[in-house]
C-alpha cells in the first residue's frame, strides 16, 4: 500500500503541467508556439528567461519533493526509485495533455537532486560545457544524465545506475525529434 501511494503520489505530481500553466497565465498556449515543448527551454524561448526559470524550478520540484518524501517515509529505496520513475513518467505522459508532455529533464533533474545530489551538480556541468560546445540544450541534457548514469556503473551502485540508465533511455526517447533534426543539421561553426 506504501509502495501504491507514493508511486501514485510521483505520478500526480510529474503529471502537473506547469510550462502549460504558467504560459497561460501569460495568455499563450505554449504548445503552438516555438518548439511546441511545454518545457523550461521552450518557455524561455517564448515568454522570457523569468517564465522558463519559473517553469525549471516548479519542473524540477514536482521530481525532488515526492522523492524526499518517499525517502523520509518510506523505507524502502526500490520504493524511492518507483516514486521518481513515475514522476518522471508523469511528466513525459501526462493525462491532462493526452498523455503527452515535456521531455522529462527538470523533472529528472529534480529526482537526481534528491538521490545524489553530488552527481546532479555534475549533470550541470557536463550540461554546462555541452551547450557551450554545441549550443544545443537538448545534447547537454542527454550528456548530463549520461553522465550521470556513468559515474553510478563506474561506482557499482547497481539499483541506482540502472534507474540511472533507464531514465537516460527515455529521455533518449523524448528527445527523438531533437535528435532527428540534429542529424540533418549541418555542424555549427564557431568564429575565430
Amino acid at each position: 500500500m506504501t509502495a501504491l501511494f507514493f508511486v501514485m503520489l510521483g505520478f500526480a505530481a510529474g503529471a502537473i503541467p506547469f510550462g502549460v500553466i504558467v504560459a497561460r497565465v501569460l495568455g499563450v498556449d505554449i504548445r503552438g508556439h516555438g518548439s511546441g515543448n511545454i518545457g523550461a527551454t521552450n518557455v524561455a524561448r517564448v515568454l522570457g528567461v523569468a517564465p522558463g526559470l519559473i517553469v525549471l524550478v516548479l519542473d524540477a520540484a514536482k521530481g525532488a519533493l515526492p522523492v524526499a518524501a518517499a525517502r523520509g517515509q518510506a523505507g524502502d529505496f526500490r520504493i524511492v526509485l518507483a516514486t521518481g520513475a513515475a514522476a518522471i513518467l508523469g511528466h513525459c505522459f501526462s493525462p491532462w495533455l493526452g498523455f503527452r508532455g515535456g521531455k522529462g529533464v527538470a523533472t529528472a533533474f529534480g529526482v537526481f537532486l534528491v538521490l545524489t545530489p553530488p552527481l546532479a551538480a555534475l549533470a550541470v556541468g557536463v550540461f554546462a560545457l555541452v551547450l557551450y560546445v554545441t549550443r544545443v540544450p537538448a545534447l547537454g541534457s542527454l550528456a548530463g544524465v549520461a553522465a550521470i548514469a556513468a559515474a553510478l556503473v563506474w561506482t557499482h551502485q547497481r539499483e541506482l545506475a540502472m534507474f540511472a540508465l533507464g531514465t537516460t533511455a527515455l529521455l533518449l526517447y523524448t528527445h527523438r525529434s531533437n535528435l532527428g533534426k540534429l542529424r540533418r543539421r549541418p555542424p555549427v561553426t564557431r568564429d575565430p
